[in-house]
């Protein structure tokens, strides 16, 4: 994500939409390595299929993730505002439901992803740490 938090919000739509689909991308990637290997496949092609399919929905979710919430801070003008972030992870979630042709995973990715993006942008405009020494 090196870059991301330097773009001012609302602004490089298409820059941030990069960022967090090449993310998304990594993630996919290394979960469908670990899947390949503890649910192993009877041919190449099914572990091909698998990670290309993981990686390309990991992608997705996160250049939707990026767009979106761009967007919302252009749209709202109100960049600073956690809300563009859960709006962001709900149509990442909303994505998630629509891929798996269920309403219940995507209300409930919807939620649950846009309530952790949310706390990750106030954890990030109040200076949270998860690692460590604690500020004093």
């Amino acid at each position: 994500m090196s870059g991301y938090w330097d773009i001012p919000e609302g602004t490089e739509c298409a820059k941030k939409a990069w960022l967090t689909g090449r993310l998304g991308a990594a993630v996919g990637l290394l979960g469908s390595v670990y899947h390949i290997v503890l649910f192993q496949p009877e041919t190449a092609l099914q572990a091909f299929q698998r990670a290309t399919t993981s990686t390309v929905t990991m992608a997705t979710l996160g250049a939707i993730f990026g767009v979106t919430t761009c967007l919302s801070a252009e749209i709202r003008d109100a960049p600073e505002d956690p809300l563009n972030y859960f709006i962001g992870g709900c149509a990442s979630g909303a994505l998630l439901g629509a891929r798996a042709q269920s309403f219940g995973i995507g209300t409930s990715a919807c939620i649950g992803l846009g309530t952790l993006a949310a706390l990750v942008k106030i954890g990030k405009k109040e200076g949270w740490r998860l690692v460590g020494p604690p500020k004093l």
